[in-house]
């Protein structure tokens, strides 16, 4: 048995001595040198490891430890890397295809994977990447670097390594939804505007369309006018990415707050199929019809209603498939809404009667200078809680496909925090549209290979560059030799670094 040990000596120092041991309980010890402060202790216990690794009982150096660590200093380490985390980035930026989609642009590498390890600013991704162990570009190369990443064709071809590995075909489910990233400015530039924001400010800011595959893996991003509707987002999107990759059919899921008529016919016009949450502004005839015949009843949890929307003939010959309305009714969803609604009546009840300032409150009905509250509504509003609705022009639909689909949005609602929290993609340092969308286009990669690391193995990406990053590879000279050196991974980060590899 072999073993590397430290004893402290008379003078203060900490020896270091590897122990040759045997069953009959007799032992050899032999010294390696005294440390007299941390690195030194951390460069002799490598020294150790390697020469139990290599089974040698001398190293012929040409200069001995011993004499290496008392004759005047530590032995020099010649490098120090984070390899296991740098070499499991390359490899998920390797798998996705991005080195082939950047034509092998180490900048563009260097960039997305520094900003995974610790997003922060362009200029202060190279310390980043020095405290990584890799030589970093040079500020000057990656400022010219960055008009090539805002070109279309760039941000084209890495949304093409993202729908190749995704796999998409006809029956492939894609997720879009919005966000907003604000400015610290007051001034709009016709780009960077006022708007409604997701995160209730009223900065300046830009509006992001995603669209995912069905997990949340990211397919496409597009930036547009802080103050341009939601609505208007999905189709540019939407037939940009299928004319890009020659997609015929897949199938839509999106929110409510992303339709409109004019969006569904619209994707209707464009062939594709669609699952889509629905507005319900009035009773549902299928919902009214079942409480007509089950009075005093309370609907069952999870009852879902069934209403068709044949097409007509004219309709069809447009290429126009036949519909389908699913009505779900959840009873937390209902008990949720009403709690709602008895803060809204109660606070409308406090308005009118001068307790409380008027505020925005749709339960309370002007009429002139008469206040009240809105009990037509109130009925309405109540009769429709606990209901929420899905469309879908899918062949032969079934309401467990249908609503399960549309609960994947989660997903790139998960794909959007990751993109604001772990890799800060809110371009705090860029003004210029240009400047911009180079840094969309980053974010973008990065979110890609967060997303694939996750899946694979099960981490999330903050722990799993928090667990990495510790484990470094050293380079120490001794004498005329370079000896390797580096704690041993534990199981699970071996395991998960196999899994991404």
């Amino acid at each position: 048995m072999v073993y590397v040990r430290t004893v402290k000596t008379a003078s203060g120092a900490t020896a270091v001595q590897i122990v040759y041991s045997s069953r009959r309980g007799s032992r050899d010890i032999e010294h390696l040198g005294s440390a007299h402060d941390g690195e030194e202790l951390e460069a002799l216990k490598a020294v150790a490891r390697q020469r139990i690794a290599e089974g040698q009982a001398e190293l012929d150096l040409g200069l001995s430890v011993a004499e290496a660590a008392s004759s005047g200093g530590p032995l020099e380490i010649a490098s120090s890397r984070m390899r296991h985390l740098w070499d499991a980035l390359c490899g998920a930026y390797d798998v996705l295809g991005f080195a082939a989609a950047a034509g092998g642009d180490e900048v563009f590498r260097q960039l997305v994977l520094a900003r995974i390890i610790e997003p922060t600013s362009k200029e202060d991704s190279i310390r980043v990447l020095a405290e990584t162990g890799i030589k970093p570009a040079s500020y000057r190369t990656i400022k010219r670097r960055l008009p090539v990443y805002a070109q279309e064709s760039w941000r084209r071809g890495l949304a093409a390594a993202c729908a190749k590995h995704a796999a998409l075909g006809p029956a492939s489910l894609v997720l879009y939804d919005v966000s907003t990233l604000y400015f610290e400015t007051d001034a709009g530039d016709g780009f960077r505007e006022p708007g409604f924001s997701k995160e209730r400010r009223l900065e300046p800011q830009i509006t992001l369309g995603l669209l995912t595959d069905g997990s949340g893996f990211p397919l496409m991003v597009e930036a547009f006018e802080g103050n341009r509707a939601e609505t208007k987002t999905m189709l540019p999107v939407i037939e940009a990415f299928m004319a890009a990759h020659d997609l015929r059919d897949v199938t839509v899921v999106a929110d409510a707050g992303m339709i409109s008529d004019a969006n569904q016919s619209a994707i209707e016009d464009a062939g594709l199929s669609f699952i889509l949450g629905t507005k319900i502004p009035e009773m549902p005839y299928v919902v009214r019809k079942w409480r007509e015949t089950h009075p005093g009843e309370d609907i069952p949890d999870g009852y879902v209603f069934t209403q068709r929307w044949p097409v007509t003939q004219a309709q069809k010959a447009n290429g126009r498939r036949d519909k389908v309305i699913y009505y779900q009714y959840k009873a937390d969803r209902a008990r949720r809404t009403l709690r709602g609604i008895d803060e809204q009546v109660a606070k409308a009840a406090n308005a009118v009667a001068g307790k409380a300032p008027v505020k925005r409150n749709r339960f309370i009905k002007l009429t002139g200078t008469h206040k009240s509250v809105n009990r037509d509504l109130e009925t309405k509003a109540r009769g429709l809680a606990g209901l929420k609705g899905y469309t879908t022009n899918i062949d032969n639909p079934t309401a467990d496909f249908v609503i399960g689909a549309y609960h994947q949005l989660w997903r790139i609602e998960k794909s959007f925090r990751m993109s604001k929290h772990d890799l800060r993609a809110r371009p705090i340092y860029h003004h210029k549209r240009e400047s911009i969308d180079a840094h969309l286009t980053i974010v973008f990669a990065a979110l890609a290979i967060t997303r694939f690391i996750e899946d694979r193995t099960g981490w999330s990406i903050k722990k799993f560059v928090r667990t990495a990053r510790r484990y470094r590879t050293v380079q120490i000279r001794a004498g005329q030799q370079l000896l390797t050196a580096e704690d041993p991974l534990p199981t699970d980060l071996r395991d998960a670094l196999a899994q991404i590899t």
